[in-house]
């Protein structure tokens, strides 16, 4: 019986809504907008999430960056990089003495103009180990990497990015050939896998790594021996992140004969902190762009509400006769919260697909990765189905509430 009911119900309330064709068409556009608003939002939240991760992840996981601390001179502080006390032989230590350190990996860094025969490009080169590749897990695709036999030799190779072989080399295998940086030259020994941009939008593969000792002895030059401008350092998982930071904080100060009453002059970044403010920079936006979606939802609801009041003020007869032969108060608010509900279940699969067709669409015109989820879908139909039950109860309540004979002397 109750089966038959529930039939019925949903058969009228079909019927009353087939009435007006336009009318229901329009009330539904706001619960399509809404929907479809909902799941192009979150795909494109959810894609922002996606390529950060891949863009950060990119740069390596679980780094620690050790930069040349600040001087103070007259009472003034002045910025990073004032007070050059880093060497290759704190790198060598911290990797000797931090036992949550895996890799460590010196590095001088410098711009400077690479030439190949008749071309030339400006590009950045960092002098530094065979532990940043490790650190930053970044592969070689052709060719192979230097090792610490190079580096101990100063030895004149290099490693070159994309970017680089594009500009000087285009379709020719840069491998075995002579590039001159500042003029000296170098044997391109391997060529960097791609990497894409940084999340502030530097180009990764625009880069040369050389050994960091030829870097001092035959480019940059040394202000007093082995100094670098920062120490790349990988601790052994994210776990010893914290025990790392101290470990490497507590050697350099022992290093650099610091007292108590001295600040360091070194400064540790934690680069992992910065990944997560990144990510949860980009799910505040996300959940600010379902919120926006949300309001349109509840507009088409509040659409909902303000066309089911006419419905019950154009229908007071029929309520009243339905009354009059012995339809109950809840058969009464069943049937408009189910065509309240018809409504907005089906501009919800009508959205769902507007929303899934957009976001494609984004997709392929932005080359932005958007990722529609079941659960994304789920939710938004859902929700849908939610706001017609909430705004179809109150036209619901007041036809209920009617008295039948006032109903049924309606004209």
């Amino acid at each position: 019986m109750l089966m038959i009911n529930i039939f019925s119900t949903i058969k009228i309330s079909f019927r009353a809504l087939s009435v007006n064709k336009m009318r229901s068409a329009l009330t539904m556009l706001g619960i399509i907008i809404g929907v479809g608003a909902v799941i192009t939002m979150v795909a494109v939240g959810t894609g922002a999430n996606w390529r950060i991760a891949d863009i950060i992840s990119s740069m390596g996981s679980n780094l620690l960056v050790i930069q040349l601390g600040s001087a103070t001179t007259g009472g003034a502080r002045l910025g990073a990089g004032t007070k050059p006390r880093l060497t290759t032989s704190d790198a060598e230590a911290i990797l000797r003495d931090c036992p949550s350190v895996s890799e460590v990996a010196p590095t001088r860094q410098g711009i400077v103009q690479v030439v190949f025969r008749h071309a030339n490009w400006e590009t950045d080169v960092y002098g530094t180990t065979p532990g940043m590749l490790a650190e930053r897990e970044w592969d070689v695709a052709l060719g192979r990497p230097f090792t610490l036999q190079d580096v101990k030799n100063a030895t004149k190779v290099a490693l070159v990015g994309q970017t680089v072989v594009n500009n000087l080399f285009g379709e020719e295998n840069p491998v075995g050939r002579t590039i001159r940086i500042n003029n000296v030259p170098f044997t391109v020994i391997g060529v960097l896998s791609i990497k894409g941009q940084t999340p502030q939008g530097e180009d990764q593969d625009n880069i040369i790594f050389v050994p960091v000792t030829t870097a001092l002895k035959k480019l940059f030059g040394e202000t007093f021996p082995g100094m670098v401008w920062f120490i790349m350092v990988k601790a052994k998982s994210f776990e010893d992140l914290p025990r790392a930071e101290k470990q490497i904080h507590d050697l350099l100060r022992q290093r650099h004969h610091l007292g108590s009453k001295l600040d360091d002059d070194f400064t540790i970044r934690n680069l992992t902190q910065n990944r997560q403010v990144q990510e949860q920079s980009t799910r505040v936006m996300t959940l600010l762009l379902e919120a926006i979606a949300c309001v349109s939802l509840l507009v088409g609801g509040i659409g909902i509400m303000n066309i089911m009041l006419v419905s019950v003020t154009e229908r007071t007869r029929e309520i009243g006769i339905r009354m009059a032969l012995g339809a109950k108060i809840w058969d009464i608010r069943l049937q408009f919260i189910a065509e309240a509900l018809t409504l907005s279940l089906i501009g919800g699969v009508i959205g769902s697909v507007f929303g899934v067709s957009a976001s494609i669409i984004l997709s392929t015109a932005l080359s932005w990765p958007i990722v529609v989820t079941a659960l994304s879908i789920l939710l938004a139909f859902s929700f849908s189905g939610f706001i017609g039950i909430f705004f179809g109860f109150y036209p619901a309540y007041k036809a209920s509430l009617m008295n039948p004979i006032d109903a049924l002397q309606h004209d």
